[in-house]
């Protein structure tokens, strides 16, 4: 790239700041033209001199990088945006990336990478910590285990209900207006579509379920 990153880099831990800032610089096409030591700052610096890239720690006081990423974006002043952090839990990831974050870097890379880093966001592209990206991709493509109760007819469902409510099958009938021996084959429709073995299982896993999706306040 023949253009010259400009780059604002907010830290507020001095020491680090000024390595990472003299490690960028020594690049010919990376230059850093400012340094905040609060997220206040960051923000109001990108707001007056509009640069390419804006590094960002999350961790610093009051504001907080994440917050500070939001009202640069919120700015759209183009400056792309990069945490650069010690924070590897996926929530702080995506709090970062929802609040308009373009790049995710931990600060345990090395120099050469996040230049690299930096580079590529720069020219437009997300970069995400491989680490993190790859855990990323393994999550969202682990296949979700599917609710069997989703196969039941109501009225099967409805006889699910009462036998987890431990009813026997004449009185089941009773309530649903059926026969026993009716009754007794949609229990055995139940039993096969839960891939349980026993009325005692299936109760079980409709008991488990119920309790699952109930909300905070409901539960005790």
């Amino acid at each position: 790239m023949s253009k010259t990153i400009r780059i604002l880099l907010a830290d507020d831990h001095p020491l680090f700041r000024e390595g990472v800032a003299h490690s960028l610089s020594a690049e010919k096409d990376l230059k850093v033209i400012v340094q905040a030591n609060t997220a206040e700052e960051a923000v109001e610096l990108v707001r007056s001199l509009k640069p390419d890239v804006a590094i960002l720690d999350i961790s610093m006081p009051i504001m907080g990088g994440v917050a500070a990423a939001a009202q640069i974006a919120l700015l759209g002043l183009g400056t792309r945006i990069v945490m650069l952090t010690v924070a590897e839990d996926r929530d702080t990831l995506f709090a970062a990336l929802k609040a308009g974050a373009h790049g995710y870097v931990l600060k345990g890379v090395s120099a050469s990478d996040l230049r690299a880093a930096i580079r590529q966001v720069a020219e437009g592209e997300p970069f995400i910590t491989p680490a993190l990206a790859a855990e990323l991709v393994f999550e969202f493509s682990r296949p979700k285990r599917k609710d069997p109760t989703q196969d039941l007819t109501p009225r099967e469902g409805a006889v699910l209900e009462r036998i987890a409510e431990g009813l026997t099958n004449r009185e089941i009938g009773d309530q649903l207006h059926l026969s026993e021996k009716t009754v007794k084959h949609y229990v055995t429709l139940v039993l096969q579509k839960l891939h349980v073995r026993s009325r005692t299982e299936a109760a079980l896993l409709a008991v488990t379920r119920e309790h699952s999706a109930r909300g905070p306040s409901e539960k005790r």
